[in-house]
């Protein structure tokens, strides 16, 4: 008996010590293939990056944001988007930490721009977000649209919601584009992904990006999920097509609440788009 307690007690903190020192820095890249019809010919093999939840402070290092920059650089993407929680809730943003963030987000390269916005956990520090992104090339998509084009003069929408938990959203701003570009490829930047339900009830993008969840963060095998945050408990795995819509969420680089990842690595996702028009 002696020795079961002790071979568990030892499993256990094998476990803790991985979730909370390993996992969290375990950083992978998934690349994600997708067509459709309204991307125009001259876009096809379009390639966006996709991260999220970074959580800046928590435990995310500036050793850990140049690893992450160097991941997504090497991709060589067209267009970079970032869906919330630049930083934590719980820490403050001191600015020279401000300037960090600049000085690493300049640093990705794109061909069609970087964009980005607001997540839950960055409602606390509104202006100096706003300055980040500003000072890093990132445009804000806070209730509102980015139309794309390249040098055929085809086009791409990108548009983006304020997070729901700052109870501002303004879907008609972001979205009402979309009805007067007929058969242009529609993307959707949305912190919390089960709001994307209140979205398909008047408009259908192409593409919705995700974050907010962390895919669970903790994941017990036969189990699942042991918690998700408001807003993500419906929709909190990688990926899900709803009627016309693909949404897409990202598990995040950081962590929210608890300082621990097991079963659900931080990720970089990486998409590349095929044209499947004549």
């Amino acid at each position: 008996m002696k020795k079961i307690i002790l071979n568990t007690f030892i499993i256990i903190t094998l476990l803790l010590l991985y979730s909370h020192f390993i996992e969290p820095k375990m950083l992978k890249t998934n690349e994600i293939a997708l067509t459709n019809e309204n991307i125009a010919p001259t876009f096809d093999g379009l390639k966006i990056v996709h991260f999220s939840d970074l959580h800046y402070k928590r435990k995310i290092t500036k050793k850990y944001l140049n690893k992450l920059i160097t991941e997504i650089n090497l991709i060589n993407p067209d267009i970079v988007v970032f869906t919330g929680d630049l930083v934590d809730n719980t820490t403050t943003l001191s600015e020279d930490e401000q300037k960090t963030l600049e000085k690493y987000l300049s640093k990705i390269e794109t061909k069609y721009g970087k964009y980005a916005i607001f997540g839950n956990h960055d409602n606390m520090k509104r202006d100096a977000i706003t300055k980040i992104y500003a000072h890093s090339d990132f445009i804000l998509l806070n209730n509102s649209y980015n139309i794309i084009h390249n040098e055929k003069n085809d086009q791409i929408l990108i548009s983006g919601l304020d997070t729901i938990s700052y109870n501002k959203q303004d879907l008609p701003s972001a979205l009402d584009i979309s009805n007067s570009l007929q058969n242009t490829y529609t993307i959707l930047l949305l912190h919390e992904p089960d709001y994307i339900t209140t979205v398909l009830e008047t408009y259908s993008p192409n593409l919705v990006l995700s974050g907010h969840s962390h895919g669970g963060q903790i994941r017990m095998p036969f189990l699942g999920k042991i918690y998700t945050p408001y807003l993500s408990q419906k929709y909190y795995d990688e990926f899900y097509q709803i009627n016309n819509t693909k949404l897409y969420i990202s598990y995040g680089i950081g962590e929210s609440t608890i300082d621990f990842r097991f079963l659900t690595p931080p990720s970089i996702n990486f998409y590349r788009i095929t044209s499947t028009s004549n």
